[in-house]
């Protein structure tokens, strides 16, 4: 994974545990789609928010550690 995603809060890891319980495999297509509505309605916020819930549903389905481990 080449770019870490940036968290605003813990809203977006219980967003994307709850992409993942609800969509399984699919989660992260479907928070890509959550951000290309958003992008069509012109909610840039929310575009990039959704974005970087896909990146961290991504993330979380990979069975080791990512990055340094301390």
């Amino acid at each position: 994974m080449d770019h870490l995603p940036y968290l605003a809060d813990s809203r977006e890891v219980a967003d994307a545990a709850e992409l993942i319980r609800a969509f399984g495999e699919q989660a992260g297509s479907e928070a890509a789609a959550r951000a290309d509505r958003s992008r069509d309605l012109g909610n840039h916020i929310h575009f990039c928010r959704w974005r970087q819930i896909e990146r961290l549903v991504l993330l979380m389905s990979i069975p080791r550690a990512v990055g340094t481990v301390h």
